[in-house]
């Protein structure tokens, strides 16, 4: 094996053993000077060689020399201690032993303990004092070599900025080097975090740019701690170009999660200023655990959410029921990816094959079901009715009566606020599947609790304005919006996704569950805000054009029907409405029946006025 010399192990060796030399003699100066006795003198001498060889033993002892002198850190700084203390302790232990006269004469030692305790803080102090220097020395050349670099400003210097500074001095491949602090708190302007200046307050943020020539800002703050001011500065900071990024969620922050690599910019869900539902964890995963659980729709925006928060609740197995491969192929991939494979069973299948759905209830026998799958597109459901009643209604219906035929435990459906006094296809065909739903929880012998969901707009999904807007923003506008006084309820996928898993706990049977979705938005003020995250300014570099209601669609979504009766439930964020009457299996079965034959002969027009028949609080659009 070919042997060769490390020039750094070399290198450290003879300078640790130097500090140990030089800490040493200062430290006999201090006790004794300037009346040193000879004999001291010559002690002085004798005692490092066998002072070096311990220093450099507890040294490699406490591995120092694999620290990496470009990255020393606190956790470094207290090896270094320890080492020094070992060092201590053994010469004070050398003084015991001679003492005792159990040390042989010709072996030298430190007389006096004041000497050792002095060398003690001489060597950490040296020590430290060498690596702080090297690292800050690296640092700066570091900092000179980088090309194109972004000179940046963190706004808040809290725990999380100074955690984002940390960072930024270990990913060298980061294209933006911190310039300043910016922080509302008083006590922190003038001061510095890591020997960068912090200013403030963030009102005078376009001064602050103008001073100190920064191009970009990041906000250390956690969104979920400040929503309302979170959404202020990223408006503000977008209005002056400098593309506000922000750290990750305090949940990634908790776990240990926060990277400069992870930095994502301000997104429409950051200035919802809604506080984030509380979830019974412990009841959502009873009722998962060790459970077949099935999704359907689950490619889907809310079933593949869905899917993600029942993988890591250790289901025994979890079933993606997926008509569109290219849909079911990415969900599986990311779970496959998290290291959920084992869990996982991807099952191409239209909830309308009746045989299909048989033999996936059949062979798994799922004691969970999610019904995500459904047809959601307003417009395009209101000219083809048909298609919202088969799939959205009768299919919810089959595939309940196959999980009470299999006797699942639950059955929960997805619907929708827009199933509320309805104004389109769409909607109605969902309050049809919740008639369908209450009167199959009256089946002679069922043991399944059926429950649906009701929740309003949820931020990013397929299908919803707000990509929609986005793609116009990018191609330069107009960014069209139906009626300047529409509003909607506004919350993100996981949130609504969690609550919907927290309904699936409250259940009894036949109940509609509704989730506080807090206040509702104005679209216009969506469009504005999105404009203004993308650095534009609305009116000027982007027109909002308002282009008239479309068939079907309200200016405001309603809360309950008429008959309905709403009760709080356990969790604060959920209310169950509970009708008057339950209608009666009977009903439904021969309901079914009219329905289906109905979209096999009807037109659009003769489909709408049937569903008005069932459900006399819908008011279709007819041509």
């Amino acid at each position: 094996m070919k042997h060769y010399i490390n020039l750094k192990t070399v290198f450290l060796l003879v300078f640790y053993s130097m500090i140990t030399t030089a800490s040493l003699y200062l430290s006999y100066e201090l006790r004794f000077a300037p009346n040193m006795l000879a004999d001291l003198q010559a002690e002085r001498v004798d005692v490092l060689f066998w002072f070096i060889p311990l220093n450099l033993a507890c040294l490699a002892i406490s591995k120092h020399f694999s620290i990496l002198l470009s990255y020393y850190r606190l956790t470094d700084a207290i090896r270094t201690v320890f080492s020094m203390l070992l060092v201590a302790f053994f010469s004070l232990l050398l003084n015991l032993l001679s003492a005792e006269d159990l040390l042989p004469g010709s072996i030298s030692h430190i007389r006096s303990n004041a000497v050792i305790m002095a060398n003690f803080t001489l060597s950490t102090l040296f020590l430290t004092g060498f690596h702080t220097f090297f690292r800050l020395y690296h640092e700066r050349v570091d900092q000179r070599t980088r090309k194109n670099l972004i000179p940046t400003a963190i706004i808040g210097a809290g725990d999380t900025g100074s955690l984002l500074l940390n960072e930024f001095k270990v990913h060298k491949n980061m294209k933006m080097t911190p310039v300043l602090f910016i922080d509302d708190d008083k006590d922190k302007i003038g001061r510095s975090l890591g020997g960068i200046r912090v200013e403030g307050p963030t009102s005078n943020l376009e001064r602050l740019k103008n001073k100190y020539n920064f191009k970009q800002v990041i906000i250390a703050i956690p969104v979920e701690l400040n929503r309302k001011r979170v959404g202020e500065i990223a408006e503000l900071a977008a209005k002056l170009d400098l593309n506000p990024t922000i750290v990750p969620s305090f949940s990634q922050l908790s776990q240990g999660g926060l990277s400069a690599l992870n930095l994502r910019p301000v997104e429409l869900q950051d200035l919802l200023e809604r506080t984030p539902a509380r979830l019974d964890s412990a009841q959502i995963a009873e009722m998962i655990m060790d459970k077949v659980v099935l999704v359907t729709g689950a490619g889907g925006s809310i079933g593949s959410e869905l899917c993600r928060q029942i993988a890591a609740r250790n289901p025994r197995l979890l079933l993606l029921v997926e008509r569109c491969e290219v849909l079911m192929f990415k969900i599986e991939q990311e779970l496959l990816q998290a290291g959920y494979g084992a869990l996982v069973k991807p099952l191409i299948a239209d909830i309308n094959d009746e045989t299909r759905m048989r033999k996936i209830f059949g062979h798994y026998e799922p004691s969970v079901v999610f019904h995500a799958a459904a047809h959601k597109h307003v417009p395009l459901m209101e000219s083809q009715p048909s298609e919202a009643i088969k799939n959205n209604s009768l299919g919810s219906w089959f595939l309940a009566s196959l999980a009470s035929e299999y006797k699942a435990e639950r059955f929960v459906l997805i619907s929708t606020d827009k199933a509320i006094n309805p104004t389109n296809a769409m909607g109605a065909s969902k309050r049809m599947a919740e008639i369908l739903l209450q009167a199959l929880s009256t089946k002679p012998g069922n043991t399944t609790r059926f429950m649906a969901v009701r929740f309003g707009n949820v931020l990013g999904s397929s299908g919803s304005a707000i990509p929609i807007f986005k793609e116009q923003i990018r191609n330069g506008g107009p960014v069209t919006v139906t009626h300047p006084e529409m509003q909607r309820y506004f919350m993100t996928i996981p949130e609504a996704v969690g609550l919907v898993l927290q309904c699936g706990t409250l259940g009894e049977g036949g109940e509609i569950f509704v989730l506080d979705m807090g206040k509702p938005i104005k679209i216009v003020d969506i469009a504005r805000n999105l404009i203004e995250l993308s650095g534009l300014q609305p009116g000027v570099d982007i027109e909002i054009k308002f282009v008239g209601l479309r068939p079907g669609e309200k200016l405001f979504e309603e809360i309950q029907h008429e008959g309905e009766h709403f009760a709080e439930t356990k969790h604060e964020s959920i209310v169950r409405f509970m009708p008057d009457v339950f209608p009666d299996y009977d009903y439904g079965v021969k309901t079914v029946e009219t329905l289906k034959r109905a979209t096999e002969s009807c037109s659009k027009e003769e489909l709408k006025n049937l569903l008005n028949q069932l459900i006399p609080e819908y008011k279709p659009y007819l041509d």
